[in-house]
Formats: structure tokens, C-alpha cells, sequence
């Protein structure tokens, strides 16, 4: 399960920021919103993070609005633990 803030390393996909910048404000800024709730606590359940399968198994989404949203994965590497985020979109854009 994911660290804590002072040994976690967010970062993003080329994609992912690409479709970000596509989003309409009110969706940006909810995004904007969750990253710091995920940056304080990965775990906080208003992200209602959890484990995919399929196609994406490795891989956790965290909501971002009730239709949008963020694929990472946590990637460990010595003491650090990176959150790679690679996808972001609605709900039937990615799983759909």
C-alpha cells in the first residue's frame, strides 16, 4: 500500500498531462483538489482508491469527480515509493 507524503514522489505520463490540459476548468480544478488529498493520504477514502483488474491489473484509480478518473501505479525504488499516474479520463473512456 502506498507510503507516506515525506518518502512519496508523484509524477505523470506525457498522455496523462496531455488529456489534462484538454479538461474543462471545473474538472481541473477537482483534480487539483484530489492530488492534494492524495498527497497528504493516498489512503483518504474520498479518493475511493482501489486496485484494478484486467487490462489495468497493477494498476489503482482514484476518483477524481463522480466520472473522471486518475490510473497510477506505485512503483518502489530504495526508500522512495513514486506514483506514476499514466491515465486519465471519464469512467467509459477508460474501461468502456
Amino acid at each position: 500500500m502506498a507510503g507516506t507524503a515525506r518518502d512519496m514522489i508523484i509524477q505523470y505520463a506525457p498522455l496523462f498531462i496531455e488529456k489534462l490540459k484538454r479538461v474543462n476548468v471545473r474538472i481541473y480544478k477537482s483534480f487539483k483538489q484530489k492530488i492534494q488529498i492524495f498527497e497528504k493520504n493516498p489512503n483518504d477514502p474520498q479518493l475511493k482508491s482501489h486496485e484494478l483488474e484486467k487490462g489495468y491489473k497493477g494498476l489503482r484509480s482514484i476518483d477524481i469527480t463522480a466520472d473522471y478518473r486518475a490510473i497510477y501505479e506505485e512503483i518502489k525504488e530504495g526508500e522512495e515509493i513514486i506514483m506514476y499516474f499514466s491515465f486519465f479520463g471519464t469512467h467509459k473512456d477508460l474501461y468502456g
